[in-house]
């Protein structure tokens, strides 16, 4: 790349923030701006975090998310917010990671989840403009991707869709399976919204009936294959919170990885009650990178991990 296109992505990429800020206050959305370094972690089994010492022996943690603080607030009544920021991830280096990227995140009040994925939509075409839009439940996606039933498959019949892969997780199995038979399939055409995944994959999301199955009110869109937004119904109970929260520890244990300590400052926020909400993270360096047409973060990027 040119020094003269390098810059002028560069410039768009001040213009796109301006425009995402836009977004957001023309619809009375408050900007907040919480820490990014915590005392504790956001537990995740699949995601591991960057640690730092703080004054040479106290583990502290850069966020993932600024999600525990951002539900936080909403717990002390601060409304509809959004925040634009930098989160950060370990190990995570290639083409469309970083160890640091930049993500947009709001909360709506008594939105309801498919009100929120529907602005989401709207967030992306900021970017890439008006496109087609599909929405595909985790179940149909399955189906006419892979030909079977995500809820009724047993574990030996998924093991022989993918020969090689020692593993006996049917969630891990599910997961294997989106991302290599189906996730590069999705977005061809404009936008595709995966919704409603398995309760077992809930993270922090409400549960409901959906095709006659318990499903969690969780989302992702992708685009060209590229997955670009997560967003969910907000669970609200602190007791089911924690008790997930929990789950992932013991995951983390068993994949041989740290148990992180949990937020308690996040439970409490839940005992004091947030409010009904829908809520949404999405790749900001994702989406300048589609918007160039770029094959890799490093192209819009001030600085890539390699060269930070």
């Amino acid at each position: 790349m040119s020094p003269e296109s390098r810059i002028l992505i560069l410039k768009d990429r001040a213009y796109m923030l301006q425009k995402a800020r836009s977004f957001f206050q023309d619809r009375q959305i408050i900007e907040v701006d919480c820490p990014i370094i915590s005392h504790f972690a956001s537990v995740d089994a699949h995601i591991d975090l960057i640690k730092a010492l703080y004054r040479g022996s106290e583990p502290v943690f850069l966020h993932s998310s600024p999600e525990y603080g951002m539900k936080r607030l909403l717990a002390e009544g601060m409304g509809d917010i959004y925040q634009l920021g930098h989160v950060f991830r370990d190990g995570e280096y290639g083409a469309r990671h970083n160890p640091e990227f930049m993500i947009a995140e709001w909360y709506r009040l008594n939105m309801s989840f498919q009100e929120m994925f529907k602005e989401t939509l709207g967030f992306i075409e900021l970017f890439l403009g008006a496109q087609l839009k599909e929405v595909l439940s985790y179940k149909q996606a399955f189906q006419h991707y892979v030909g079977i039933d995500p809820y009724t498959v047993t574990v030996r019949e998924l093991q022989a869709l993918l020969p090689g892969i020692h593993e006996e997780s049917k969630d891990n199995l599910l997961n294997y399976l989106l991302a290599l038979k189906i996730e590069p399939k999705l977005g061809k055409e404009g936008l595709t919204v995966l919704a409603y995944y398995p309760p077992t994959q809930a993270a922090l999301a409400k549960v409901c009936l959906h095709e006659d199955v318990l499903v969690a009110e969780r989302f992702e869109v992708y685009y060209q294959g590229v997955e670009l937004a997560n967003g969910y119904h907000e669970l609200q109970d602190p007791k089911e919170q924690l008790k997930r929260l929990q789950e992932s520890n013991r995951l983390r244990k068993e994949f041989h990885k740290e148990e992180l300590p949990i937020d308690m400052h996040f439970i409490e926020a839940l005992k004091k009650g947030i409010p009904e909400c829908s809520g949404v993270a999405v790749g900001f360096d994702r989406l300048m990178m589609l918007r160039h047409r770029e094959q890799s973060l490093a192209a819009i990027l001030p600085f890539d991990w390699q060269r930070a």
